[in-house]
This record gives structure tokens, sequence and C-alpha cells, in this order.
């Protein structure tokens, strides 16, 4: 897809996505901008990235991941990644992951379920007709134990 043929896919304010305020990169299907308000129909397409500001409307096919800003409204196929603000309503199908900020929703297709994110907590959907999810643990380095040299003398800290 070209950047003239995505410009007609995004619109802001019913219009055609100005060429001169996003990014198109073909070889990995990447959208880049740090406009709002957008609208954008991306079904048939999988395996896109979209990078965009707040209170954006997103239909799309599957494999596709999302970092938004807040207030934007998701229906997607399976298996799509988002990070996101907040106040964000999600419509998919299984296997997604999430990371959120406050007030985020995701409704399940594939069954009907209703799951409330926690914000900052990211979470993997269960696969296909499994009710609910599972959380991941984001690597920490609380509790480790490192080495610091200081005036030529070892010291041994764990990080909080």
């Amino acid at each position: 897809m070209t950047k003239k043929e995505v410009q007609q896919i995004f619109l802001q304010n019913g219009k055609p996505l100005s060429l001169d305020k996003f990014e198109w990169d073909e070889k990995t299907n990447t959208f880049s901008s740090e406009e709002g308000c957008l609208v954008l129909d991306f079904v048939g397409v999988e395996g896109c990235t979209f990078n965009t500001g707040s209170v954006c409307t997103f239909k799309t096919s599957f494999y596709c991941t999302f970092d938004t800003g807040s207030y934007c409204t998701f229906d997607t196929g399976s298996y799509c990644t988002f990070e996101t603000g907040y106040d964000c309503t999600f419509n998919t199908g299984f296997g997604c992951t999430f990371k959120t900020e406050e007030n985020c929703v995701v409704v399940r297709r594939d069954i009907y379920e209703v799951i409330e994110l926690k914000s900052g907590q990211k979470i993997k959907l269960n696969d296909y007709l499994v009710e609910g999810y599972q959380a991941i643990d984001e690597p920490t380095l609380s509790g480790k134990k490192v080495k610091v040299e200081l005036d030529g003398k070892t010291y041994t800290a764990t990080l909080d």
C-alpha cells in the first residue's frame, strides 16, 4: 500500500488526512502520526502498526499493534497488541495483549465477556472461547542484588 492509498483510509474531520501529517512505512505497514481525532478502516490489511494521538477510532483485521493516546475506540480481529492512554474501549477477538491507563474496558467477541482493565497492568486474553486473561509480569529490577564500586571499595546493594 502506498502513502497516497493509506491517506484515503485515514479520515480527520471527515476528510482524508493531509499527507504531511503522517508517515507510512510500506515495508513494515507502520502508520505514525501525532494527530488525534482520526477514524480509520483497515479491514483486510493484517499485521499493521499504528502510532497515533488521542480520540481515534480504529477498525482493523488481525495481528495489529496500537500505541495511542487516550479516548480511543478499537474494533479489531485477534492477536492485537494495545498500549494506550485512559478511557479506551476495545471490541476484540482472542489472544490480544493490553497495557492501558485507567477506565478502559475490553469486550470479547468470540464469547460475550467484558473485562475492566486495571491501570498499568499488562494482560493477555485467553485463547478462543476460553474466558479470562493472564496477567503478564513485566521485568523489574526490584529485589536484584548489584555490586557497586565506590572509592576503591565494593558494596553490595539490593534494589527496591
